[in-house]
Formats: structure tokens, C-alpha cells, sequence
């Protein structure tokens, strides 16, 4: 028996279904969560989407993203969910504690059957009852996709299932540039297009919807707060509380500003600082045969993908910085 009909036949045997995505929801947390949250009610069965925390505001178009359940906002219903439910699926993240500590212990504690579909390296394999992880494909949401065409349910594959299936492809290639990117990665593109995906309309709704604030913050990132590191290929942005607050910050506007210190002409490595409740968050990028995700876990307490990782640091944005800086060599593939 194939992983795929292995997944569906749990599906159609449970009664109370659960979806979860990692804290901090990007394009391809939601895609996946909410691509399998339609394709599961199309079968007819019950279903909910619990995740840690509230996606940015360029993610609110996605058809019924207000039905996700946030933790944050409602513990107590989002726990009982949780607690409830007879199957849970852990989407785009791989190891219980990426959701947070509190949301952690009722998935720890939960009797459901627990299934991880991800491509992020290393999986907590000891903690699911079944693995669907490949981490050579470049997003989760394209792994939902070959879930659904892998048990023959492609008959049942719309526009509703695969708007938010061809954000978390887009988002998480970087718009289908990173090395991920395969052939049947744009043999899926046309497949979700077929179904009736306007592409045009998703790139639209990430791309086109800035704030006056956001493009004057990153204007000023990309002016004032660009520094290249001379001896070695890497840039990064710093942004602090105050810069951020300038400009009247929300969540998701420094959204792939990371990338535009990546875009100089000859970095291979480019990072994002920026100070917030207390908080250094750290995005980390690169290419070529540079790679950031142990960066981010050895240094910042993180992780990712090869070329794209992040982290956290509790102190200074200074002491931040020159953690990264002073730890490079070590990081460096010649």
C-alpha cells in the first residue's frame, strides 16, 4: 500500500479531523493547510485548521482562512479541537515543538493518529504514526498535490483546492527559482491551472497589495540598512524596534526583504535582523553551495531548508549581529 492511500484511508475513517502548521504561517503553511482542508471536506468528512498564530495580512484572500482556528486568540477552543480529534496532520513543520510550547503539549498529549506530511530535513519519525516527508521537493503544498492525484482523487481537484496549493508552491520556490524546483514541479503548475487556478490573481494578491508604510520601510531597509560584509560574500539588513515602529509595522511586512540583500550581485549569503517585542528574529538565505540551515539551528535555535532558515535570539540586535559575523567561517563551504 502506497503512503497516499495509507493517508486517505485515515481520512475516511475519521470521525474528527485536525489540520496544524507551524508558528509564524507563510505562504506554504497556509496553502497546504488550507488545499487539504478543501480537498477533506469535498470527501465529506469533518475537519478543522488549528494553527499557532495569525498569517500575515497578504495571506487573508485565501478562500476561508478565516474559519483557522488560532491558538493564540482562543486557547481553550482551539485545545478542545485539538483534544478531540481522532486524526491529526502536521503540515509544513517537523518536530512537535514548532507550533510553541503551549500549543506543543495538548499535540504531545493528543490520542489521535498523528500523520506529518513535510519536507523539511530530519523528522521526528518516533513521534508519528505516518511519514510522508521528502525533502528534496520544494514545497509542502506540492507534496498535498501528489497526496491527492497519488489516491485518484485528482476528479475532485478545483480551483477552491488548488488556489492555495499554487501559493505554497510559489511562495516556497521563490516564485520557482530555488534549486528545489523540478520538472514535476511545473507539470503540477499546469495541473492546478487545468483545475481552473488564475495564477496571474495569486501573484496579484501576494505581490500587488503593499502599504504606502511597506514600501517606504523597505526603502529605507534597502537604502539606510544594507551592509555588506567585504571579505566575504554575505550582506544583511538590521532593522530595529524603533525603525520598525516608524513605519508603522505589521506582521508580514518585511516579507522577503531578506532576498533583496541576496539579490546583490555576487552575495551568496544575506540575512534579515529585526527587533521586535523583545526579540531578534533572524531570516537567513543563500545559493550556490552555500547553505544556511545549520547556521540557524547552531546559532539562532532554528532551522529550514538549505537556502532558506530562520531563527531567534534573546538579547541585543548588536550581540545578534555579530554572533552571525563572527561565526561565518565556520559555516563557509569554499
Amino acid at each position: 500500500m502506497t503512503v497516499y492511500q495509507e493517508i486517505f484511508d485515515e481520512i475516511q475513517k475519521a470521525n474528527k479531523i485536525v489540520i496544524t502548521s507551524h508558528r509564524s504561517p507563510d505562504g506554504d503553511s497556509i496553502g497546504s493547510s488550507m488545499g487539504l482542508f478543501q480537498f477533506i471536506c469535498k470527501l465529506g468528512k469533518t475537519v478543522h485548521v488549528v494553527h499557532p498564530d495569525k498569517a500575515p495580512g497578504f495571506l487573508h484572500w485565501v478562500q476561508d482562512v478565516h474559519q483557522i482556528e488560532i491558538y493564540d486568540e482562543e486557547k481553550e477552543k482551539a485545545a478542545e479541537l485539538i483534544t478531540g480529534a481522532d486524526l491529526l496532520f502536521s503540515l509544513d513543520y517537523n518536530a512537535s515543538d514548532r507550533v510553541g510550547a503551549e500549543m506543543e503539549i495538548f499535540l504531545r498529549t493528543s490520542k489521535a493518529r498523528k500523520i506529518v506530511i513535510d519536507h523539511h530535513l530530519n523528522p521526528d519519525i518516533e513521534f508519528y504514526d505516518i511519514v510522508f516527508s521528502d525533502t528534496y521537493t520544494g514545497s509542502t503544498s506540492e507534496l498535498i498535490f501528489r497526496l491527492i492525484e497519488g489516491c485518484g482523487k485528482l476528479d475532485l481537484l478545483d480551483s477552491t483546492i488548488g488556489t492555495p496549493l499554487y501559493l505554497g508552491i510559489m511562495t516556497d520556490t521563490g516564485s520557482f527559482r530555488f534549486p528545489s524546483v523540478s520538472p514535476e514541479t511545473h507539470e503540477t503548475l499546469a495541473k492546478l491551472m487545468r483545475a481552473g487556478v488564475k495564477h496571474y490573481e495569486v501573484h496579484e494578491q501576494v505581490f500587488d497589495t503593499n502599504t504606502l508604510d511597506r514600501l517606504k520601510l523597505r526603502g529605507f531597509a534597502t537604502s539606510e540598512k544594507i551592509e555588506v560584509i567585504h571579505d566575504l560574500p554575505v550582506a544583511f539588513i538590521s532593522l530595529t524596534s524603533d525603525e520598525l515602529n516608524k513605519f508603522n509595522y505589521e506582521k508580514g511586512d518585511t516579507e522577503g526583504l531578506v532576498n533583496m540583500a541576496l539579490s546583490i550581485q555576487g552575495i551568496k549569503i544575506a540575512a534579515l535582523f529585526s527587533e521586535k517585542d523583545g526579540v531578534i528574529k533572524i531570516s537567513l538565505r543563500s545559493k550556490g553551495e552555500q547553505i544556511v540551515n545549520e547556521m540557524a539551528k547552531d546559532l539562532f535555535d532554528g532551522g529550514g531548508h538549505k537556502y532558506a532558515s530562520g531563527g531567534i535570539f534573546y538579547g541585543s540586535l548588536s550581540d545578534a549581529i555579530d554572533r552571525f559575523k563572527n561565526n561565518l567561517s565556520k559555516y563557509w563551504s569554499a
